[in-house]
């Protein structure tokens, strides 16, 4: 492992995508919590990947124009779902503690989702990670930093958003633009992942 490779994979991983949005949107929703599953799930979302990489399914993906095109606009549609649910969503956003906190299960598979429909991780791992490991062993050392970066980076993304949860709800307006910037963000990743 290089000082290149961690770099470049920091710098992958840190920059806002879908990911760190949803993980950000959990933390500001639902709390620290929610927030760390969250990340815990976009992390997870990275396995099928690794594997599809690691049994040679992502080199089959990248090869093949259609099933790039179904897994990218599976991807889109998602997308543009979380970004319409968002929009629409018009309940009270307040902390409340005796409330029945948000369902691990439904933040997980959301996550999941997330990055599992995300074919850029693919191409990621098809052409980032093969310039730094031979054989199987080395690409799943690699594979595990990546998810490993991943999980902290958008953890820390997550908790902050948390931390920030009391301020922001403390002003409805800034609420409502959030959701707008949410959905909006949402929707022109899938727009941007449309036009790959």
């Amino acid at each position: 492992m290089t000082l290149a490779f961690l770099l470049t994979t920091l710098l992958a991983v840190a920059t806002p995508g879908t990911g760190v949005l949803y993980t950000l949107s959990a933390g500001l929703a639902h709390g620290r919590k929610a927030s760390v599953i969250a990340a815990f799930g976009c992390t997870l979302g990275i396995v099928p990947h690794v594997l599809a990489t690691i049994t040679g399914l992502a080199a089959l993906l990248h090869a093949s124009a259609l099933a790039f095109e179904v897994v990218k606009y599976l991807g889109v549609a998602y997308l543009v779902h979380l970004a319409w649910a968002t929009w629409r969503d018009r309940a009270d956003l307040v902390v409340d503690t005796s409330a029945a906190p948000v369902s691990a299960r439904e933040v997980v598979v959301s996550a999941v989702l997330v990055n599992l429909l995300n074919p850029k991780l693919t191409i990621f791992f098809v052409a980032f990670l093969p310039q730094f490991a031979t054989g199987s062993g080395p690409m799943l050392a690699l594979s595990g930093v990546f998810m490993a970066l991943t999980f902290v980076v958008f953890a820390v993304y997550g908790v902050f958003a948390a931390a920030m949860r009391d301020r922001v709800l403390a002003r409805p307006r800034v609420v409502v633009w959030l959701r707008r910037f949410f959905a909006a963000s949402f929707a022109a990743l899938g727009l941007k992942l449309a036009l790959t």
